[in-house]
């Protein structure tokens, strides 16, 4: 293991490649070898807009801001106010990563949906604001911000990542509400992402999701064993030596 503290697994994949279907499935087997806690590491748009749009008076145009933000990634500078929504999804981001630190120093084995990377720039679960950007220096200081972050963040190397791969027919079938052109852009970023540091598998998942879930159960519980744990139920130690 890189460390003494229990593993953390991460499930890294492009929207319609099964991610959030096969953690929820993986936290089952993950709990076999001990306390676990699921966490999800992504931006959670959503979530976020249908805080802040609620908001008097800026949520129209707040709303904007993050669908925007959701949608792409421009290279121009983005204004004030959009680079202020972008500095709000750091946050959360930080405050989750923080909390799922925690979680990993009480014990508990960690299964992530999403990882943070920076390895490419603007590109999903990676820094939104370009790093050396011109312009308005508030919008400067929000992207020096956002880029000490990340970095911080991706020095923290998942034990494990499991990545799905998914090709753009299958992954727009599963999900014909999102933008094909956005997906794709998705899609051609995830056989990119290395994670140095990390044992890294991949996975098919252009197969029916429980062949999926099946197949990452199996590389789960290949990993665990391999680094000494075993199932709980067996009255085994649950820690590697």
């Amino acid at each position: 293991m890189h460390s003494k503290l229990p593993p953390l697994i991460s499930v890294i994949g492009s929207d319609g490649s099964g991610k959030s279907t096969v953690c929820e499935h993986l936290i089952t087997c993950v709990e076999k070898y001990g306390p676990a806690e699921m966490v999800h590491l992504g931006k959670q748009a959503g979530n976020v807009e249908r805080v802040v749009v609620k908001f008097p008076f800026m949520g129209r145009f707040l709303k904007k801001s993050i669908a925007n933000n959701k949608v792409k990634v421009d290279k121009a500078a983005p204004g004030p106010l959009a680079a202020s929504v972008i500095m709000i999804f750091v946050i959360r981001r930080l405050l989750r990563f923080r909390r799922m630190l925690a979680l990993r120093q009480q014990g508990n084995i960690i299964l992530s949906d999403r990882f943070p990377q920076v390895e490419i720039p603007s590109a999903f679960d990676g820094p939104t604001i370009p790093e050396k950007i011109k312009g308005n220096r508030f919008v400067q200081w929000i992207a020096q911000r956002e880029w000490k972050a990340f970095e911080w963040m991706t020095q923290q190397k998942p034990d494990l990542v499991i990545k799905l791969n998914v090709d753009l027919d299958v992954a727009c079938a599963r999900k014909p509400d999102h933008s094909r052109n956005s997906l794709a852009k998705k899609i051609a970023v995830v056989p990119l992402l290395n994670f140095v540091g990390s044992e890294v598998i991949n996975i098919d998942a252009n197969l029916p999701l429980a062949e999926v879930i099946s197949t990452a159960e199996l590389a789960v519980s290949k990993f665990m064993e391999a680094h000494g744990y075993s199932y709980v139920g067996e009255g085994h130690t649950v820690a590697a030596p």
